[in-house]
Formats: structure tokens, sequence, C-alpha cells
């Protein structure tokens, strides 16, 4: 699949984010430990893991943070979606498009019982 790696300057310095090409609201690139590492499909309900993030997210009308808040708990990881600026001040610098393989959440950090 091919991402975005863009370069952002913020009042804290320059930032390098790996972005989805063409965003929808129902899809999002999940990091572990600061490094780009799921891709998450709401309505790709193919991948059992993204029917059951659909069912945590939009059904129990949690936000996708809240949700990841919720898993980094009971399985102690570090999974978070990148933020480029706290106090909204950015500016690109420079992009390119590369490729990831990036595959869903594993399936044993999901649970109904969330």
């Amino acid at each position: 699949m091919t991402f975005l790696k863009t370069v952002y300057r913020t009042f804290s310095g320059t930032k390098e984010i790996v972005e989805l090409k063409n965003k929808k609201h129902t899809q999002w690139l999940i990091y572990r430990d600061n490094k780009p590492a799921y891709f998450v499909d709401f309505y790709d309900l193919e991948k059992e893991s993204n029917a059951m993030m659909n069912s945590l997210v939009l059904c129990n009308k949690r936000t996708i943070e809240e949700t990841l808040e919720l898993i980094n708990k009971k399985n102690n990881v570090n999974l978070s979606i990148p933020k480029i600026s706290r106090l909204g001040y950015k500016k690109k610098i420079k992009s390119k498009e590369i490729e990831l393989n990036l595959g869903p959440i594993p399936e044993e950090w999901l649970s109904y019982s969330l």
C-alpha cells in the first residue's frame, strides 16, 4: 500500500510522519512504539480485526484514541495515532511516496469486552 512520508515544521521543531495518501475518516495508520505498524479500515469487514475495531469504535461510540488507550492498558503495548502538532501550527516541508505492507491489529489484542 502507498503512504506518504511527510516532514512538517512545527513550533517544537521538524517532525516526520507517515500518513495515508488518500485519507478517509474510517481508515487509520496505527503506530506502535512511534513507528508505523498497522493499518485499520473500519469498513473492510473481510478482515476480522477490522470488524472488531469497527465494533469497538463505531458501535460503542468511542474515539479511536480512547479505544487504543484501552488496548494499550489491557495488552501492555504502545499503540498511537501520531499528532503533528499540539498547538495546531504545522508547515509541510517535503513529502514522498513510500510503499509499506502493514497488517491489521492482532485479533488477540481486540476483545469485545474492552
